[in-house]
């Protein structure tokens, strides 16, 4: 339905915002909403002072501004008798009341896992419920689709709410809820969507937190011989973390509000600036993070592990939550790439050539460019079998591991693998170290390497392969020591064993988190101290986990050695990880910071975000004094974040590759006799009343004769001789492709056309694979997903008079969509498009089959310069084809050779990858993903394939032909 402009009331202040500088004068709805809504609450933020009195204005996708009427949080609407209460509030109580009689009325015996099952129940509620939620909204606008779809929200006044008692009751209930600014009927769908999600959120997560208290309430009791000393520690460190727990909740809630706590980004938009302090300055994601602090203090008070291991669980769960829905949201939402860059820097385009024994003196020792990154060394998706530095790594810890695991842990042994462990340590900071501080001083190891005739891009990868070896031996000898003293406790519930264990685990597991998010900020040029060899990017971004702390390796980067000697609690261990501690703190001190002043200066930031938090929350006196304790405070305050980033990356490392291309005929069905037995569905629908036509950019004729391999026989060779005029369909690699259909005027509204591989399907009557998200719906609106009206041009225009299969004329509708970017298939083959009937897999219509080739570039046909290159006719052959796999979006495909590739080709893997697959096909020269992204153009592209060419040529086939054939 249609929707008001609602909440802006005052002409006024529309008439100052059509002159305002920034609100667009000319611009699509969604930019001038954004401007719009930014300039309202600006202006907010200025002319009112009173909290309570500010009004925050909001913007729907498809540019509605509205006011956002003031809410209250879950506890206070809930519970405060200031608040009113309507129906639901009632309900919730309700349930929780429930849960804490259970805890009383169930015996004993059934007390605990009948609790822990509710507990569990209640966080795959929120955790795989709400998540399911959240990433269906955020995905394909399902909740607000939903709310459209059943008109719930809608006036019955109208006649077109078939709930018109569902209307009352929900009007009754928001309106209730909030009084002021806000009237149902005309409120956007979307904000009426959320106020119901988070009705459900409220009882969700109510319930969530109280059956956890009651599960810890079944579990808790006071151990045997415990002491009291003990206990009141142990009590006080538990309410000491529980109510650190609120005030990073009350904190978090001060500066996001409820807008965020529900997560109201996923329906709707606030343009504002917000100051993140506070909680914020001191961990990241604090909410699910250090929030969680209070779950292990009710551990404590409870002296459960039954507790400890749910409430690691429910941690776990929660990270898994963040990591799955709410990271990439909040990427897609926030994190949009920037606008691309027109033209590059012609000086980037690396044309020169290796640098020799004649030029190598006069080559800058510390270029202002940066490294190529083109095949990285981190991750398991860099590992390259043909490159020296990885084969031994893994050789090494090969050899390593393997006598580690094969020999017996005997005192001699034992002694082996400590000392070998310390020899790594001391090369791995003392030696290291050393290089680094002759590099940074005298660049010694860069001019070690001009002087022999290399360039200082050869220095940079031969260090980087020193140094990767030798960080990976320094840890693989203290796993291989650790391994050799743990023994496994005889009895696991003996003394501090499983505590230990646990204790341990977080700890390694908060060294992974923190080197992943340390790289993820650095980069490999900054995990490689790239500013010790290049005179790249002086200026410093603190982002990411730097954002909070200054040097997090210097306590979170060591967190896993300590883990490991608190799981062997052996004194060797604990000496390597203090030897390991001291050694990186010297590293720091004498090697990395003396560089970082020489090279920054007064950029260098003096207090990180943890340390300045803490400093504002200490009282006057003790605030003013200087010293190191801050900055102690501040490096061991860090808390665990979502380590479950960490798994992620490991897992997209590891399988990033794994996914291909379907084979084609994956089932084969045996000649037999079948009957096909009409569906019910189908009574009433002829197929000669649907008809698809397809209409894309067709290839040259030059790759129409490629056809012929000249492996064919005499008569294979002659030219094709057509009967009429209907000629081969071939269209370009990745060019849009619209389809035009016709179906009968009872159509069903949930027809779709998917595309699929002429051979995956052997049936003509009912389509047997998945189209793979590759399909377009007929109508919009009909499904739950904006996804399936994504390239719906035309739908259900009347045609008149049109002429069937067999020559009646009838009256049809017809309709028009388009296919590109991932609703195409990026390989070569022969594929056709499925008209299927109502949201199911009868085919009503298929359309021509057509093929998809990528044309051999022929360097017969063209000019060759003076240096026997073609490289203009390669950056022509190649600048359409490029376009082509950039879905010819203007934000990320180059109109010319020379103008930059969009910033999204850096972060989306997918659009190299089909370069490089065509470039494979035409040129017969096959490049790494990473390659096109380090290019980033089509002329640096192309002088790259020509020169790949000339170095290859001897190699090829084509450079034996007419050579003579040894005898």
């Amino acid at each position: 339905m249609a929707q008001p402009n609602v909440g802006i009331e005052a002409a006024g202040l529309r008439e100052r915002l059509s002159h305002h500088p920034a609100v667009p004068q000319q611009a699509d709805s969604s930019e001038a909403a954004q401007a719009t809504v930014k300039a309202l609450n600006g202006e907010e933020e200025e002319v009112v002072k009173d909290e309570t009195e500010k009004k925050t204005y909001g913007r729907t996708p498809d540019g509605i501004v509205f006011t956002v009427p003031h809410t209250h949080d879950m506890v206070s609407q809930l519970f405060s008798p200031k608040e009113p209460k309507n129906v639901s509030d009632v309900i919730v109580i309700a349930v929780l009341g429930w849960h804490i009689a259970a805890l009383y009325i169930l015996p004993a015996s059934v007390r605990v896992p009948a609790f822990a099952v509710i507990f569990l129940f209640w966080r795959a509620c929120y955790n795989a419920g709400i998540g399911y939620l959240l990433q269906v909204q955020s995905d394909h606008k399902r909740l607000v689709t939903w709310a459209k779809k059943s008109r719930i929200f809608e006036n019955p006044s109208t006649g077109n709410n078939p709930h018109p008692q569902l209307y009352k009751l929900l009007k009754r209930e928001m309106e209730t809820k909030i009084p002021k600014d806000y009237k149902f009927e005309d409120a956007p769908v979307e904000y009426n969507t959320w106020l119901l999600f988070r009705r459900v959120v409220d009882l969700i997560l109510m319930c969530d937190f109280v059956t956890y208290c009651c599960f810890a309430v079944a579990c808790g009791g006071r151990p045997v011989n415990e002491g009291l000393a003990m206990t009141i520690a142990r009590w006080t460190s538990g309410i000491a973390l529980v109510v650190f727990n609120l005030w990073v909740k009350l904190d978090a809630h001060r500066v996001v509000k409820d807008y965020a706590w529900y997560w109201g980004d996923f329906f709707y938009l606030v343009d504002q600036e917000l100051t993140f302090d506070g909680v914020f300055e001191m961990a990241p994601h604090p909410m699910y993070s250090v929030g969680y602090a209070g779950y292990y203090g009710i551990s404590l008070m409870a002296a459960s592990y039954k507790v400890l291991f749910i409430s690691v669980i429910a941690h776990a769960a929660q990270f898994a939550f963040l990591t799955l829905v709410e990271n990439p949201h909040i990427e897609k939402t926030y994190n949009s790439p920037p606008p691309k860059k027109r033209h590059i820097d012609m000086s980037d385009i690396s044309e020169r050539p290796k640098s020799s024994d004649s030029d190598a003196g006069q080559e800058n020792i510390a270029p202002a460019r940066q490294p190529s990154p083109i095949h990285n060394l981190i991750g398991l998706d860099n590992v390259n079998l043909h490159r020296v530095t990885d084969v031994s790594v893994i050789l090494l810890q090969v050899y390593l591991y393997s006598v580690a695991f094969l020999t017996p842990s005997t005192t001699a042994w034992q002694a082996f693998f400590v000392v070998n462990a310390v020899l790594w340590r001391f090369w791995y900071s003392a030696g290291i170290g050393f290089i680094l501080d002759q590099q940074s001083k005298e660049k010694r190891w860069t001019r070690h390497f001009v002087k022999y005739g290399e360039s200082t891009e050869e220095a940079w990868r031969q260090w980087k392969g020193i140094y990767h070896l030798s960080m990976t031996m320094c840890y693989a000898s203290f796993v291989c020591a650790a391994w050799k003293m743990y023994h496994l406790p005889p009895d696991w519930t003996y003394g501090m064993a499983s505590l230990r264990h646990v204790i341990g685990t977080a700890l390694v597991a908060l060294q992974l988190w923190t080197v992943i998010s340390i790289y993820e900020s650095l980069g490999e040029f900054g995990w490689f101290f790239g500013d010790f060899f290049f005179d790249y990017a002086p200026k410093l971004n603190y982002s990411g986990i730097y954002r909070f702390l200054n040097n997090p390796e210097r306590v979170l980067g060591l967190a896993g050695v300590w883990g490991a000697a608190i799981i062997t609690w052996s004194k060797a261990v604990f000496f390597l990880a203090l030897l390991s501690h001291v050694l990186t703190l010297c590293f720091i001190q004498f090697i990395e910071r003396p560089h970082m002043q020489r090279r920054y200066g007064q950029s260098l930031r003096q207090d990180s975000g943890l340390s300045k938090s803490l400093r504002r929350s200490l009282p006057s006196p003790i605030r003013n004094w200087q010293g190191s304790v801050d900055r102690v405070l501040g490096e061991t305050a860090d808390f665990v974040e979502d380590f479950i980033d960490s798994a992620r990356l490991v897992l997209a490392a590891g399988m990033g590759t794994f996914v291909k291309d379907s084979k084609t005929l994956f089932r084969q069905y045996p000649a037999r006799i079948s009957i096909t037995r009409l569906a019910p569905d189908l009574a009433g629908y002829d197929p000669k009343d649907y008809s698809i036509e397809i209409e894309g950019t067709s290839t040259s004729v030059v790759q129409g004769l490629q056809r012929h391999s000249g492996r064919e026989g005499e008569y294979g060779q002659l030219p094709q001789q057509h009967t009429s005029e209907f000629r081969t369909l071939m269209f370009e690699y990745g060019a849009p492709i619209k389809v035009r259909w016709t179906a009968p005027l009872n159509h069903s509204k949930r027809d779709w056309i998917g595309l699929y591989m002429v051979a995956d399907n052997a049936s003509r009557e009912a389509t047997r694979v998945s189209s793979q998200g590759r399909w377009t719906a007929t109508n919009r609106g009909v499904y739950d997903s904006v996804r399936a009206d994504a390239g719906i041009l035309v739908s259900d225009r009347l045609v008149s008079g049109s002429a069937r299969k067999d020559g009646e004329t009838k009256d049809f509708f017809a309709g028009e969509m388009e296919f590109s970017g991932d609703r195409l298939w990026w390989t070569q083959g022969v594929f056709e498009f499925r008209f299927h009937h109502d949201g199911k897999h009868n085919v009503m219509a298929i359309s021509l089959p057509f093929e998809i080739r990528i044309g051999r570039f022929d360097e017969d046909d063209v000019e060759v310069d003076a240096n026997g290159m073609v490289r203009g006719a390669v950056e022509q052959a190649l600048l359409p084809v490029v376009r082509n796999c950039f879905d010819r979006d203007e934000e990320l495909a180059p109109r010319t050779i020379d103008e930059s590739f969009g910033p999204r080709v850096e972060r989306e893997e997918k659009y190299a990858k089909r370069v490089v697959f065509a470039v494979h096909q035409m040129f017969g020269i096959e490049f790494a993903p990473e390659v096109v992204r380090a290019d980033g153009s089509v002329r640096n592209l192309a002088w790259r394939i020509c020169n790949a060419k000339k170095v290859l040529a001897p190699y090829s086939m084509s450079s034996s032909k007419g050579r003579a054939t040894p005898t």
